[in-house]
């Protein structure tokens, strides 16, 4: 095993992290406004295989990070289960949305999604064949609560005030709407790995609003269900988890799902890592992504702290959110190099 990520996976503690960055290929790179203007918009370019996989090689090219996040998003999975599907500008993604019982009864059944996902596995057959073999290729799916929320709100919502208000009314439908989901989740992440992926994430983005039994029903629970079928089907293809801004939660998080690693977010600090969760395995993040639009002096010294902080154990270098689009990308190479010389 030569590749550094899978070796942070693994166990290892390197001198010097892997890095990668969440939302690496995007909006804050004029390479990637310029194919994204020749495939027309958004969905168009997730679903063209050949500019989805140019948009996934281009932060390769440009910073050497360590790993390649196939481009896709998260909402592709409810669009195969017969969820409408657009992105309106400036706001984002839109969805039609489930208001009952009846509504998650309609879904299309899990084992259909692959008709309207294989453009997905296509990208990731294109990458597995042109990354450099020192860059590992991560999949991703969004978590089961997280992909719900959008699936009732038919929108990001400040709260997630519509999903907890559909699970308080009726709990019963909402739970077969997140085992509907995992389903489709693990057949998805399973396809991806069979067409190369050699890695797998699960971004559960709200999780931090789950509490309680809530947070074991619906944020717990499903992703060890998810992980524990791919473990049983790829035994060797580590899965990295991310309950964003699960707080305390994140203690013991990994040993409850299975995880190989938990990504943090920037609401804790690297030293409270180090001492409850890096403890048990290895841990990803968590740079404030504001630091990659500010830059400067401060960019430099927070990121060779994370790095010195998390420097006893498996560790990989990663914003603790995604970078956003007003970001400098001579920042994101600052932070790199800052890293590496920590």
């Amino acid at each position: 095993m030569t590749k550094l990520l899978l070796r942070a996976l693994a166990g290892e503690a390197l001198p010097t992290p892997p890095i990668w960055m969440m939302r690496q290929a995007g909006r804050y790179l004029p390479e990637y406004r310029a194919t994204r203007a020749q495939a027309g918009d958004f969905l168009s370019l997730c679903y063209n295989p050949q500019l989805a996989a140019e948009v996934t090689l281009q932060p390769i090219r440009r910073f050497g990070f360590d790993a390649a996040i196939l481009f896709a998003d998260i909402l592709l999975v409810p669009q195969a289960l017969g969820a409408d599907l657009w992105f309106v500008t400036g706001e984002g993604p839109r969805l039609s949305t489930i208001e009952d019982a009846q509504g998650v009864a309609a879904l299309k059944p899990a084992a259909d999604i692959h008709e309207t996902l294989s453009p997905i596995y296509e990208t990731i057959r294109i990458l597995a064949r042109e990354l450099p073999e020192e860059t590992t290729l991560i999949g991703f799916a969004g978590a089961p609560w997280t992909v719900a929320t959008y699936m009732i709100a038919g929108r990001g919502t400040p709260d997630q005030g519509p999903a907890h208000a559909f699970k308080t009314a009726n709990r019963k439908a909402f739970t077969a709407l997140i085992d509907h989901i995992t389903e489709a989740t693990i057949r998805y992440l399973s396809a991806q790995i069979d067409a190369g992926a050699e890695v797998v994430k699960l971004f559960d983005s709200w999780a931090g609003s789950l509490t309680g039994d809530d947070f074991d029903d619906f944020a717990l629970s499903p992703t060890r269900r998810i992980i524990a079928t791919l473990k049983e089907r790829y035994p060797h293809v580590p899965v990295i988890a991310f309950p964003r801004q699960a707080g305390p939660r994140y203690i013991g998080f990994a040993q409850a799902t299975g995880a190989d690693c938990v990504a943090l977010d920037n609401s804790i600090s690297a030293e409270w890592a180090a001492r409850n969760v890096q403890v048990s395995g290895c841990v990803q993040g968590n740079l404030d992504p504001r630091h990659m639009v500010t830059g400067g002096d401060d960019l430099v010294a927070e990121a060779q702290r994370i790095t010195r902080e998390l420097r006893g154990g498996p560790h990989i270098f990663n914003l603790g959110h995604g970078i956003t689009p007003d970001a400098d990308p001579d920042n994101v190479a600052r932070m790199i190099d800052a890293v590496r010389t920590a």
